[in-house]
């Protein structure tokens, strides 16, 4: 057996005779298995939240989307619609039209944007899984709208009642229209179904048909600002943009549901960041107590190392015995921390004892990526915290 080895596995179950010491011991290796268990569940509960915070968005955000390149709408002929639905790995496609809107109901009034869907929409998203209030309903004119909009006019889900729809005439000045005629286009909808999903985009959308947005913005119907895609499950994202791309031509622009949301990804990957570098910076300063167990340790154990160093042990070794203390240290202490805390995030998982609401427990996910982040930032640590004790080893002190 490697001899610096044995001596630190000796001195890591042996009790020192002064009490003090074993103390110290006992609250660096606490600080240790706390500070690790500590770091792997903030990181398992912010995976969790990049998870659910990312399912609102997904609800509406299809797995491909194709957007204009220039202006804000572009023209679909039907030609092309047939080579789209001939792509392989592609699911479904649905076609929209959407623009900025004033919306009033009698003495209440917001701006939201109105999007024209057709009947593949609901396929392709998962915008039914949203709808808490009502349905899609079966008339021309009704309108799901968000639960945020609901609320800031007061619109009731109602045959009776109509939401007003304004958008500005497009192209056109209004002293070029006349002094009779309206600047803008209106819509009379019926509300059928209210969405919640989150607050910026229960505000954002109120969804109608897409013939009668088209209508209501002056557009032919092959004018869309749109198209959303569904893959296969077993599909290439990048081989079916690709196609799609080849039909569709320079006029789109294709984007993935990462692409769609660059700036929440990078809102979430940053906080994460954020949250790790912290927890690290406390584990740093915990990992000081092991510099100075470790020191503890060596000034203990003093006599022993003068009679390892008469007998032979060279001072290279005597620093190995204690710099593989120090790591054996650390490193236990780092997978009992993970161990209790894969406990913890299995049996949030489980039965949900935390709650954010009486009825949604707080996310958290189990990643084995975490697992190994955790046990990588202890065992760098501790390879730098017991070679900085460890080198205070030398013949001075020995032969003091």
């Amino acid at each position: 057996m490697n001899f610096p080895l044995y001596i630190a596995k000796r001195y890591l179950r042996s009790k020192s005779s002064q009490n003090a010491v074993n103390i110290i011991n006992f609250i660096t290796f606490l600080v240790i298995v706390i500070g690790s268990a500590a770091l792997f569940i903030v990181l398992s509960a912010f995976a969790g939240l990049k998870t659910f915070s990312l399912s609102f968005s997904n609800t509406f955000d299809p797995d491909l989307k194709a957007s204009p390149t220039i202006g804000k709408h572009f023209s679909v002929s039907a030609d092309e619609e047939a080579q789209l639905a001939q792509i392989e790995g592609l699911a479904d496609f649905s076609k929209e039209l959407e623009e900025r809107a004033y919306l009033t109901f009698k003495e209440k009034s917001t701006i939201a944007y109105i999007k024209g869907v057709d009947e593949n929409y609901r396929a392709v998203t998962g915008v039914d899984s949203t709808i808490t209030f009502g349905n899609w309903g079966f008339d021309v004119y009704n309108t799901v709208i968000g639960f945020g909009i609901y609320n800031l006019l007061g619109v009731p889900v109602s045959n009776r009642a109509a939401l007003e729809v304004l958008v500005p005439k497009p192209g056109e000045g209004s002293l070029s229209q006349g002094f009779n005629s309206k600047p803008y286009n209106d819509l009379s909808l019926v509300v059928s179904g209210i969405y919640a999903v989150e607050e910026s985009l229960d505000k954002k959308y109120v969804l109608a048909r897409l013939p009668l947005v088209q209508e209501l913005l002056q557009k032919d119907s092959t004018e869309v600002s749109g198209i959303n895609f569904k893959l296969t499950d077993n599909a290439s994202p990048d081989d079916v943009r690709n196609s799609i791309i080849a039909v569709l031509g320079d006029k789109v622009s294709v984007l993935t549901r990462r692409e769609q949301n660059t700036s929440l990804y990078r809102m979430l990957n940053t906080e994460n960041l954020a949250t790790y570098l912290i927890f690290t910076l406390v584990l740093i300063i915990a990992l000081f107590n092991v510099v100075g167990a470790i020191i503890m340790m060596i000034l203990d154990k003093q006599q022993n190392s003068k009679t390892l160093f008469s007998l032979g042990t060279t001072i290279k070794e005597l620093r190995r015995i204690y710099f593989i203390q120090g790591l054996l240290v650390t490193s236990f202490g780092g997978l009992i921390g993970v161990l209790l805390g894969t406990i913890l995030i299995g049996s949030q998982l489980a039965f949900g004892w935390l709650k954010i609401t009486p009825s949604l427990a707080y996310p958290v996910e189990f990643n084995a990526i975490n697992i190994l982040i955790v046990l990588g930032t202890i065992v760098v640590l501790g390879i730098i915290s017991s070679k900085i004790a460890s080198s205070r080893i030398n013949e001075k002190l020995i032969s003091a």
